[in-house]
């Protein structure tokens, strides 16, 4: 591992792991996990990454997810625009990278590459990403938190320090009445880097209704990868599909990359 089990980013740590090169040595694939999610419930998708792409894989767990240090309070509606990327790719030294984000992490790798001009993010692989809220995945949302107390929480309790908090903290945004509209589309307009989007057609949280909404408004190039069958964790329950994608797409990038340098051949 080249990067230290705690990132101190800003006043906080932050529990982390890496796998494969170190950033000095080949770009890194940085992993922003889902709404519930922590560096442990990537299971074995990063080492299987790394060994994939020949790229480092950085994953850290979110304030208030895993061994990471508290949240500081409630969690605001627009969240996913303040988690502190570009901190992040600091602390661990990040010199290029693509961001590689699950679910909610999507989101925000989604909404920092639109906002912050960051030249070490040089693609994005959303899975399972949300732009819009949809009344099919509010339902599941809502499904989700009926259950935490019949079987999830003692599931999640094995990888999070404060489970209580962390799912209060999740649950109190995405079933807050205000959040109905929430609606990050924009964020698209602005990306110049290329994007692999995969998505479960039998994803209960979002529909393709969210990559349609990635091709309709993206500028740069977009490969689109729709797994029949699958849910929400296309990285859990197709892993060799998933990896080959991103494995593809990290290829696909480093060829036109040293095109873009070398372009006489």
């Amino acid at each position: 591992m080249w990067a230290p089990e705690r990132l101190q980013v800003a006043n906080a740590a932050l529990e982390a792991a890496s796998w494969g090169p170190a950033p000095g040595e080949a770009p890194t694939l940085v992993l922003l996990h889902e709404g519930l999610g922590s560096v442990a419930q990537w299971k074995g998708f990063p080492e299987r990454l790394a060994a994939a792409t020949g790229w480092g894989v950085l994953a850290y767990s979110r304030l208030g997810h895993g061994q990471s240090d508290a949240a500081p309070g409630p969690r605001a509606l627009d969240f996913h625009s303040t988690e502190p990327v570009g901190a992040v790719l600091d602390a661990a030294g990040v010199k290029g990278c693509v961001l590689l984000g699950h679910s909610d992490g999507a989101t925000m790798a989604a909404v920092y590459a639109g906002s912050v001009s960051d030249m070490r993010v040089r693609g994005l692989a959303l899975i399972a990403p949300h732009f819009f809220t949809e009344a099919s995945g509010l339902a599941a949302i809502r499904k989700t938190v009926e259950e935490f107390d019949t079987g999830l929480r003692d599931r999640l309790g094995k990888h999070h320090d404060d489970v209580d908090g962390m799912f209060r903290a999740w649950a109190d945004v995405w079933t807050h009445p205000d959040f109905e509209g929430w609606d990050v589309s924009d964020a698209i307009d602005h990306w110049r880097i290329p994007c692999l989007a995969i998505q479960g057609e039998a994803d209960p949280y979002g529909t393709m209704a969210q990559i349609d909404e990635i091709e309709g408004r993206i500028y740069s190039p977009i490969e689109r990868v729709t797994l029949p069958g699958i849910g929400h964790a296309p990285h859990i329950e197709a892993p060799d599909q998933t990896v080959a994608a991103v494995a593809a797409f990290c290829a696909t990038l480093g060829a036109l990359e040293q095109a873009e340098v070398n372009p006489a051949g």
